[in-house]
């Protein structure tokens, strides 16, 4: 097992091998900055598949996902990451029961349509474990429970509260409000459907800020992308998925690179991102979301009349 977990500027954070998490609020409260020889705590991995009994052993659509995000979790373990890097959040390490109830409740065989977003926010998938994870969404419509721990070291402006988190991703919070509304219960959804992000890591400089991917050192970012690129052609091939749905431009992008390079028909089309940071997205990303989906010919998988007849979705 490797005990080397990331290098964020100067400072170099170290995992043990057991798999013990400390709870949101144990410790001290006071100490946020990083610690040369800092121990923090190892998700489960391929190592420790004994810990999870049946949920690794292949036998569900569930249980492959969670082994290709697992045998990810170790190659970013070895990556390291320079200026302006400070921080960096794994959920699927420290919010790792929750993101397992998500998958093991929600992923199922026969969902043949994937929404990717790129990588976790600061009030979302980095408090819950789950994509998009606006905690009230997650706690009371997706029923998603599970402990969550804390990152190595902690911004003091990005502390990690989990399901206890009371700060609303606006993100999120449109991304799974629209669906509510279109379904009324998530077994719709999902009968079709699944959500992940591209990237499980969440990047910070000293303020706090977050940094995207795109914001990254290019050989640092092209070695995290490339990781990614390779588990999201084996989760895509693994659930049989024949459309992916890129949340904003980025990850589309990223997808189509990832399936040609693989020299896998998947076909790939895109979603405007639901951010604030987006002008149009504050307009009405709702009207826009169900136009498109329309467009594709997917707005009936969720029992919706759509406003006119659309093709049947093949894999071309």
């Amino acid at each position: 097992m490797h005990l080397l977990a990331f290098v964020a500027g100067k400072t170099q954070l170290m995992m043990n091998s057991t798999h013990e998490l400390k709870s949101v609020g144990e410790g001290n409260p006071e100490k946020h900055e990083p610690d040369e020889n800092q121990a923090c705590s190892l998700p489960p991995g391929p190592a420790c598949s004994l810990l999870l009994g049946p949920v690794l052993d292949g036998s569900t659509a569930a249980s492959r996902f969670l082994h290709v995000e697992l045998e990810l979790n170790v190659h970013l373990r070895r990556l390291t990451f320079s200026e302006p890097v400070h921080y960096i959040y794994n959920p699927l390490e420290y919010a790792w029961e929750p993101h397992r109830c998500f998958v093991q409740r929600y992923c199922r065989g026969g969902q043949n349509i994937l929404f990717l977003g790129m990588n976790p926010g600061p009030f979302g998938m980095a408090q819950t474990g789950v994509p998009f994870g606006e905690v009230n969404h997650v706690r009371d419509w997706l029923k998603v429970t599970g402990e969550v721990g804390h990152p190595p070291s902690e911004h003091p402006k990005r502390l990690i509260k989990g399901l206890a988190c009371i700060q609303s991703e606006v993100s999120g919070a449109r991304f799974w409000g629209f669906f509510r509304k279109l379904c009324g219960e998530p077994d719709v959804f999902f009968r079709h459907f699944f959500v992940h992000n591209l990237c499980p890591l969440m990047f910070m400089g000293t303020t706090g800020k977050n940094l995207t991917p795109p914001e990254l050192v290019v050989g640092e970012r092209e070695a995290l992308l490339a990781l990614c690129d390779t588990a999201l052609c084996q989760a895509v091939a693994t659930l049989g998925i024949t459309m992916v749905i890129g949340i904003g431009r980025v990850a589309e992008q990223r997808a189509r690179r990832a399936f040609s390079a693989a020299g896998m028909e998947v076909r790939v089309e895109g979603i405007m991102h639901p951010s604030p940071r987006n002008p149009m997205a504050n307009k009405g990303w709702e009207a826009v979301a169900k136009a498109k989906m329309e467009e594709l010919g997917i707005l009936s998988l969720l029992n919706i009349q759509p406003l006119a007849r659309q093709p049947l979705l093949t894999n071309t």
